[in-house]
């Protein structure tokens, strides 16, 4: 197996300066403001909102823990990323790292497992948003919704980078406002000095007053990480967008030193609101979900109907990105030979239109498959990507464990950020990322770890077989024979 020489990657490497690459056709439309906002809001899934009630309800306030030690795994997997990102901003990111790093094969196959986890989101966020509409306007059915949001944000994607980012803008300012107010709500609540407030303060006596702080044991914490972990997918975007800025170089360093503080507040210290507010098994936690049962028990009026818009624009927030993710991916992987040639093509807004279409067509048949075939052909989607984002994160790792050398040899000028303690603790984050899977595979309910895993690895699989037999049969050419062995 060989990797890319040096010049492989020629057209994805910015000049010394830090400006964005010329990437046959893309152009750098998002403004510094876009790029922070993705930075501080891609972070923040419809997943927060609504699945941290499940577990609540595994760990008690235990998952607080669960929280800290997924947000700790993705500060280093971030480092990780910006260090190679900041040396070499491109549209394909950890793919293209990969490519470079540990062989074609590589980035090849995380390319399109990304891929075909994000064309898979589109139809789960989609048909989500559309549950939410049609409770609003119950005169437009649910399909029809699904369409309509599925229609506009294409739209908005086909006209130019600067479109995506002011959406993506205005919707991540939404969520990171609406955290920002539960969470300065919530702590003068439990101080007891928010007026008004209907809650009783308690300080933090609800973390230990209700069986303790692990009511359910210490085990319970690696339950709530199975159920926590996949709601901070989406992190990594902002190393793929960045490509597409002014600056791009100053936007990842900046991005990956704020990281701490994003996971931190955000995450952990709103569900440290929530289960302080509420005892952990509170039945209001799982019958309205945990943010709408924290904001009715201080008094919020209309604490759900408020909480279904912040979800809605979640939902928005997270197809915008999905889609310019898969469609920026498709376009990486056209531009390095792994994927059509026509994916590379732009129109005149400087975007991928070829690879946007294709995306989203993918996205349009398994919303298909949600509606015709939900608990099988649509559940076997779900399940095979399920284990995509930490086979992502082992990539990004062992890429960086040898993408710092070749930074090195080559240019050791571009290492602004760098990995802590490397490589111990890029060893650590593998370790810690491949104790996860193997977890999972206890978890034998229907639809659990166990099956994400195994279906997540068979995919894998295809497409490594996909790829390794493409290489064989692929004409030697130059840039191959020039290769280090």
């Amino acid at each position: 197996m060989t990797t890319r020489p040096p010049d492989a990657l020629a057209t994805a490497t910015p000049p010394a300066d830090g400006q964005p690459p010329e990437q046959a056709g893309l152009k750098a439309g998002l403004k510094n403001r876009h790029l922070s906002m993705i930075a501080i809001g891609g972070v923040i899934g419809a997943g927060l909102f609504v699945g941290s009630a499940s577990g609540i309800a595994a760990a008690g306030p235990g998952i607080l823990l669960s929280y800290a030690l997924v947000a700790a795994l993705v500060v280093l997997v971030m480092r990780m990323l910006g260090e190679m990102a900041a040396a070499n901003p491109t549209s394909g990111s950890f793919s293209a790292y990969a490519d470079r790093a540990l062989g074609r094969w590589a980035g090849f196959s995380i390319g399109w497992l990304y891929w075909f986890f994000w064309v898979v989101v589109l139809a789960v966020e989609a048909t989500a948003g559309a549950v939410i509409l049609e409770g609003w306007v119950p005169a437009v059915p649910q399909w029809a919704w699904a369409l309509i949001v599925m229609v506009v944000l294409t739209a908005t994607n086909l006209v130019s980078v600067g479109s995506f980012g002011e959406f993506e803008f205005w919707f991540a300012g939404i969520k990171v406002v609406a955290i920002a107010g539960f969470i300065v709500l919530g702590g003068l609540a439990i101080f007891g000095v928010l007026p008004g407030s209907d809650n009783a303060a308690t300080g933090f006596g609800n973390l230990t007053e209700h069986g303790g702080f692990l009511p359910n044991g210490p085990g319970a914490i690696l339950t709530g990480i199975l159920l926590v972990v996949f709601s901070f997918m989406g992190s990594e975007i902002v190393t793929l967008a960045a490509a597409e800025s002014p600056d791009a170089r100053r936007q990842v360093a900046k991005a990956t030193r704020s990281v701490i503080w994003r996971v931190g507040v955000f995450y952990v210290g709103s569900i440290l609101v929530v289960v302080s507010l509420l005892p952990w098994n509170d039945p209001a936690i799982e019958k309205k979900g945990s943010y709408v049962a924290a904001l009715d028990s201080i008094g919020i009026p209309h604490a759900g109907e408020i909480m279904n818009f912040i979800v809605l624009t979640a939902v928005l927030s997270c197809l915008n990105s999905g889609l310019y993710t898969a469609s920026r991916m498709a376009f990486s992987l056209g531009q390095r030979g792994d994927a059509p040639r026509s994916f590379v093509r732009t129109n005149a807004g400087g975007v991928p239109q070829p690879a946007i279409l294709a995306s989203v067509a993918f996205g349009f048949v398994a919303v298909g498959f949600n509606y015709l075939w939900p608990d099988t052909v649509f559940q076997f989607l779900l399940n095979s990507s399920g284990a995509v984002a930490l086979f992502v994160w082992l990539v990004i790792a062992f890429s960086q464990l040898r993408m710092r050398g070749i930074i090195l040899r080559e240019d050791p000028e571009k290492l602004i950020v760098r990995m802590w303690l490397f490589p111990y603790l890029t060893w650590a984050t593998i370790a810690m990322i491949s104790f996860v899977l193997v977890y999972m595979l206890t978890d034998d309910k229907e639809g659990g770890g166990r099956s994400q895993v195994l279906l997540s690895l068979l995919v894998a699989a295809l497409v490594i077989a996909v790829s390794l037999v493409r290489e064989r049969t692929r004409p030697k050419s130059t840039e191959d024979v020039a290769a280090p062995k």
